[in-house]
């Protein structure tokens, strides 16, 4: 039988500088649980791509407001959720960055690497919040 499930709750100012301790809280429950190299290098950079997008488009830099990152890992899989306080978007509005005209633009290089990295990733209908999860291999 492997270890009970890690869960943590963190809540974090809208600050680029808190993103290390929420990835470090991520990493610390994904190596307990045995994840490989490459699994923990696709979590971590899908982490901080979603809580860079909470910090700057979600709340807009407003360090007043804040992030809460849900983290649920086991030895089968690691689940993180990143919900900040802002408006929301709709996912699918968002233009594709592989797209010739859309090479320079700054937008949605975020999402496309979380998808990319990681098993699946969902946002709630307000588009406040994205669950991101990532089986064992």
């Amino acid at each position: 039988m492997g270890q009970a499930p890690t869960t943590a709750r963190l809540v974090l100012a809208s600050r680029l500088e808190d993103v290390p301790r929420a990835e470090q809280a991520v990493m610390d429950a994904v190596s307990r649980h045995g994840f490989d190299q490459s699994s923990c290098f696709a979590i971590k950079l899908a982490v901080e791509e979603a809580l860079i997008n909470a910090i700057k488009h979600g709340n807009g830099g407003d360090e007043s407001r804040e992030i809460v990152v849900e983290i649920n890992v086991s030895d089968k899989q690691a689940c993180v959720g990143v919900t900040d306080e802002g408006v929301g978007f709709v996912p699918n509005g968002v233009p594709d960055p592989t797209l010739d005209e859309n090479l320079e633009k700054p937008n949605g290089r975020g999402i496309m690497l979380m998808r990319a990295y990681m098993n699946e990733v969902t946002f709630n209908e307000a588009g406040n919040c994205v669950t991101m999860i990532k089986q064992r291999r």
